[in-house]
């Protein structure tokens, strides 16, 4: 998929700053030896399924969460927050695709606040979100050097990362993705650029970790967010 670009970049580090735009997601040496389990799937609710890689021990789904039902007996709907106004004020679980855009779910997975993001019955049964400290596990597998981690964990190439997707080789296996953010003023930023990931642990009242990619850097960035944003979910298996 090509990714159309409509306004210059701006870091979104400060996250407090409120520059609203839209893009559609039809794209706006170390020693590690990644098991990727040829054949080891595991299948949502929704009968999704997700691929799987096996890193130092470490079990992660190879691709972003897409499930809209939770993982239970109840099997129950998440809720679908398409009023971009009351995106930000919500404290419940809720979900959306990226620009409310539901062919963004094939390639991107859905973007989930903190709050769908911390129920235990969001992943299958037997996976959970990782904590930071399960994120900080992978970045030290795969040699604990932030700046060049990133692009052992981001897919190769330009067909979903925009150019130049610096220094990503996806070595590690974990084929990670640009989903994109959905920002508490309801504005959606920088699918194909940016790649957050929530973890379940809180940093304060209002926010919680997560650790995010960029197409134009190797690095991998830890930083607290507030927890109504929508970000992307990877599960790792317990």
């Amino acid at each position: 998929m090509k990714k159309k670009n409509r306004i210059l970049i701006f870091p979104l580090m400060l996250m407090g700053v409120a520059l609203i735009f839209t893009s559609s997601c039809k794209k706006d040496s170390n020693d590690v030896t990644p098991g990727p389990g040829p054949g080891v799937t595991v299948t949502d609710y929704d009968g999704n399924v997700y691929h799987t890689v096996n890193i130092q021990g470490q079990i992660w789904m190879v691709e972003n969460l897409k499930s809209t039902h939770y993982n239970d007996e109840t099997g129950a709907e998440i809720t679908n927050m398409t009023d971009n106004a009351a995106w930000g004020s919500l404290t419940t679980p809720a979900y959306c695709w990226y620009n409310n855009e539901e062919s963004c779910k094939a390639t991107y997975g859905a973007l989930y606040n903190w709050y769908a993001a911390n129920d235990s019955r969001l992943p299958p049964s037997g996976w959970h979100v990782p904590s930071i400290g399960e994120w900080n596990t992978l970045i030290n597998n795969l040699g604990g050097d932030s700046t060049v981690v990133g692009g052992r964990l981001k897919e190769a190439g330009t067909t979903h990362w925009v150019s130049p997707n610096t220094g990503a080789d996806n070595s590690s296996g974990f084929t990670a993705l640009p989903g994109g953010s959905h920002y508490t003023n309801g504005a959606f930023y920088f699918n194909g650029k940016y790649g957050w990931y929530w973890s379940k642990t809180e940093s304060s009242a209002t926010e919680a970790w997560h650790p995010y990619l960029v197409y134009n850097s190797s690095t991998i960035t830890r930083l607290p967010g507030n927890k109504s944003i929508g970000f992307s979910v990877r599960c790792i298996k317990n």
